[in-house]
């Protein structure tokens, strides 16, 4: 090794929810080095506004949160991957609790709220609308309890580290110094990719690195055509995606288009509360009958005070945009918000590379299936980051149970060369990429609008194959490689399943139940069938 390289035991690439609890469970077993690609409560985790699910109320049951998860993701959803979450996250989310995270309550119980496709009050929710923020305070805090934890912020990971088959570490930029770091174990836990769309709930990190470095490195990639797009953000020129949870129509809050009628009703039984693919075609559809840019989110039929309690982050946003939320209704359009599918994993958080493990946003354990159930985020990086961790360590403890393993030669996953500088403008590119992903592989889709995105991507496939020595450089090759996947699998999916809507194609299609996969190298292909297939890895 460089004498600027590193050596660690546990290398986790992402300081969200699942990141800090995977590193968690890490920290009596060994070193652990955790990277933050900013500062360290930057993460899609801490934008989290509505709250966390899980059956822990008077009225709910397991089974039920069961059965309303697999009812959202339309028939994709992998049962034994939610029989694990829902099962286990009352005994995590108790955990959290014992570890300071504090949540909203009336008197001395918890309180819990009601959200889309959710048939139970079962959502847990801290300060009104922060819930990702304190659960990351608590994580946080908990982590810095651990001598054994290291934490670089602002370091941003290039490339994984590819030595025979076997993930051994990470190429990272820190400041103007690239480095390698060697582990005997890497989790990524990096979060979505809601940047390669020009409309998204996500922060500036979310990029899809973690998806990307690992389709370099030839993990299976699954599902990438499901992207789920939130039906409610404040639509203000000049404001950001601002997220308007869905715990306010989850406590009564209703949708009017610009002529102030209400219209879920002509769309789906449940009305306000359907799931959000259906409420945000039903929002495209209004804007679109009514040559409109938004339609209105209406609570004003609610007590102030309680507006201003349960919603205090949302209120005091609003304003400043001059949108009292307590007398006026607000504008609201859909925006992306999270993808399904991402790196395949297990339930142990495996993927398809040795040593390479992958929690949360980034990975796809089937758990979602095509369409997420609201709140089910927070729940998932909870339970499969504590899994991850602990599969782990388990599969360090059996490599080197009979010594080290050999020397690091140093050699790493890149590619191709560095682009000339000055071949093409970053910013431009960047600003393209998120609209043409946005009006041709959105909310809704056909093979008219998604052709001519995908050879407009192949044009640029050099970039997705080039190494940089820039931040921004290296987010655009991720963005565009991310951007790829999701275009070539919504063309290949010829049906309308869940959050993936094909106006050319509206019923589901011959073989819909099956998963598409992508591997670096190969055309997509489609694995598995049915809602008790085994957890594809290395097929």
């Amino acid at each position: 090794m460089k004498p600027s390289d590193q050596s660690v035991d546990f290398l986790v690439i992402g300081g969200g929810v699942a990141g800090l609890r995977a590193g968690i469970e890490l920290a009596s077993n060994g070193s652990v080095l955790v990277l933050t690609k900013d500062k360290i409560n930057e993460s899609t985790t801490g934008y989290a506004q509505g709250g966390i699910a899980v059956a822990l109320s008077d009225e709910d049951e397991v089974c039920i949160h069961l059965e309303d998860t697999i009812k959202a993701g339309d028939g994709l959803c992998k049962e034994d991957a939610v029989k694990v979450m829902v099962e286990e996250g009352p005994r995590y989310l108790l955990e959290l609790i014992s570890w300071g995270a504090e949540f909203d309550k009336n008197g001395s119980k918890l309180s819990f709220t009601r959200e889309a496709a959710h048939t139970r009050r079962r959502i847990l929710h801290s300060h009104g609308d922060s819930t990702g923020k304190e659960i990351e305070r608590a994580l946080i805090k908990k982590a810095q309890t651990y001598s054994s934890i290291t934490r670089y912020d602002f370091a941003f990971t290039l490339d994984l580290i590819i030595e025979d088959g076997r993930c051994v570490g990470a190429t990272v930029l820190r400041g103007d110094s690239i480095f390698s770091i060697y582990a005997k174990a890497v989790i990524l836990a990096t979060g979505g990719a809601g940047q390669v769309f020009s409309k998204t709930t996500n922060p500036m990190i979310s990029t899809g690195d973690g998806i990307a470095i690992a389709y370099r490195a030839g993990a299976l990639i699954v599902d990438m055509e499901f992207v789920q797009f939130h039906p409610t953000t404040l639509y203000s020129p000049g404001a950001p995606q601002f997220l308007l949870s869905e715990a306010m129509r989850g406590e009564g809050a209703v949708l009017k288009n610009i002529r102030g009628e209400r219209f879920m009703h002509r769309y789906h039984e449940m009305a306000e509360l359907a799931s959000r693919d259906t409420v945000t075609r039903a929002i495209v559809s209004e804007m679109v009958k009514t040559k409109s840019k938004h339609v209105y989110l209406d609570l004003t039929h609610f007590d102030k005070k309680f507006v201003k309690d349960r919603f205090p982050q949302i209120y005091s946003t609003c304003l400043q945009y001059d949108v009292d939320i307590t007398e006026e209704m607000i504008p609201v359009s859909p925006a992306a918000h999270y993808i399904m599918g991402g790196v395949s994993t297990n339930l142990e958080g495996e993927t398809s590379i040795r040593g390479l493990f992958a929690a949360g946003e980034v990975a796809c354990t089937g758990v979602h299936g095509a369409n997420r159930l609201a709140s089910n985020s927070l729940l998932e990086g909870l339970v499969f980051g504590a899994r991850t961790g602990e599969k782990a360590v388990h599969f360090v403890r059996q490599e080197y149970k009979r010594g080290p393993g050999p020397e690091s030669t140093g050699k790493h996953q890149t590619e191709g060369e560095a682009s000339p500088p000055g071949s093409f403008d970053t910013e431009k590119m960047r600003s393209s990429l998120r609209q043409i992903m946005w009006n041709n592989v959105g909310i809704i889709r056909c093979a008219k609008s998604l052709t001519p995105a995908r050879d407009w991507l192949n044009r640029w496939d050099f970039i997705m194959s080039g190494s940089f020595r820039s931040r921004r450089e290296a987010e655009l090759s991720n963005m565009l490689t991310v951007a790829h996947l999701i275009t070539t699998s919504a063309l290949e999916r010829k049906g309308s399943v869940g959050a993936h809507y094909r106006s050319d194609c509206k019923q589901r299609g011959e073989g819909w139940e099956k998963h598409l996969a992508c591997r670096k190298g190969k055309t997509p292909y489609w694995i598995g069938h049915g809602k008790h297939e085994q957890h594809y890895v290395n097929p």
